[in-house]
């Protein structure tokens, strides 16, 4: 099973208010025209997991891993979208060919604004005019967590790791598996330059030799239906998915 299992760290996926940073996100969008999620209100902390007594004292379980979705995204320039959950919000990539399962192929990802926590569920299409305005399918979802990073003799937090411009991390989704990494090769800090980075597969036991599908035949992992499908039901009004 490779490595999946070590070197876990605490991703702390929903610890931290999410009010700051979905500022961008929802300046761009008017939510009484587009169905994408607003994101609800900061609740406070999580609980920390149930605690039951035994043999041994207190034990408590431990938290959920953190999510990952991966959209395709067709508005105007046709994409993927890559994202995971980072300290109550989803950090988000722009990847124009899409993650790739074969360790040799360096795909450029875009970072693009926090979105909310609910977006790792939406699928349907944007109305023009509004921003993003084009169809949009889930691909791929699952949970994650960072393969833990130190650096001068301590263990780095997965936020720490981003800001610092590289992490590593093993996903479970329903087609994508195993280590990844993305790594920052141009901009950050206060350099005023855009940031790039890339996503590459780890060479690993869930390597392949293939790359990513045809994103317009491609098919959503919660509906079964591909972005042709998605637009052509939109027409006659929102699907409920159950």
């Amino acid at each position: 099973m490779g490595d999946g299992g070590r070197n876990k760290e605490k991703a702390g996926g929903r610890s931290k208010n999410n009010d700051g940073s979905l500022g961008t996100y929802r300046g761009k969008r008017h939510f009484d025209r587009t169905r994408e999620p607003a994101g609800r209100p900061p609740e406070g902390r999580p609980a920390e997991g149930r605690r039951s007594r035994g043999g041994l004292g207190e034990v408590a379980d431990a938290p959920p891993e953190p999510h990952f979705v991966v959209q395709i995204h067709d508005a105007g320039t046709l994409h993927f979208d890559f994202r995971l959950e980072v300290d109550g919000v989803l950090k988000s990539w722009s990847v124009p060919k899409g993650p790739s399962a074969d360790p040799h192929d360096k795909r450029l990802a875009m970072p693009t604004e926090d979105h909310p926590l609910e977006y790792r569920e939406f699928e349907g299409v944007i109305p023009e005019g509004e921003y993003g305005a084009g169809t949009v399918i889930v691909w791929d979802e699952g949970s994650y967590h960072p393969l833990a990073r130190k650096r001068k003799g301590r263990t780095r937090s997965f936020g720490e790791s981003l800001e610092e411009g590289h992490v590593a991390f093993w996903l479970d989704g329903s087609k994508l598996h195993g280590g990844y990494a993305l790594t920052r090769f141009r901009g950050g800090g206060d350099s005023g330059e855009r940031e790039s980075w890339l996503l590459v597969k780890e060479n690993d036991d869930r390597a392949e030799h293939r790359g990513t599908p045809d994103a317009r035949r491609a098919r959503s992992v919660v509906s079964g239906r591909t972005l042709r499908q998605v637009a052509a039901e939109e027409t006659d009004g929102p699907r409920k998915r159950g």
